[in-house]
């Protein structure tokens, strides 16, 4: 039991994550052109349709914008305005879920920052 897991999110949050994860890690910077919706829909083995959903939440969001006929891409101050979404989204949402677990474990939490995973 997991209080932290997100197997049961659906596919295009886990997909949204992946592509926030990347931007996050510099992978995409502002201007550069995502993965065509079927291009990304191939790599992760999903639907186009649900790719296609994620790809419109950031555009939601304001990270990204589409130029027609070209793609998606990846609008300047997208990346500070994604970490800090998904710093509060951390916050308010899955740090009390792992905390209550590492509790629940009867885990140190102190320990576990200072623990070296391999």
């Amino acid at each position: 039991m997991a209080a932290y897991d997100h197997d049961d999110s659906p596919v295009y949050l886990k997909l949204r994550a992946g592509i926030a994860a990347a931007i996050l890690r510099g992978e995409y910077r502002a201007g550069d052109q995502l993965p065509s919706v079927r291009a990304y829909a191939a790599e992760q083995g999903a639907n186009p349709l649900t790719v296609a959903k994620a790809y419109q939440s950031f555009q939601d969001d304001g990270y990204v914008e589409v130029r027609r006929g070209v793609g998606m891409f990846v609008l300047p101050g997208a990346v500070e305005a994604l970490r800090a979404s998904e710093r509060e989204r951390f916050l308010t949402g899955t740090w009390p879920r792992v905390k209550e677990h590492i509790a629940l474990l009867g885990l140190d939490a102190g320990e576990l920052l200072e623990r070296e995973t391999a």
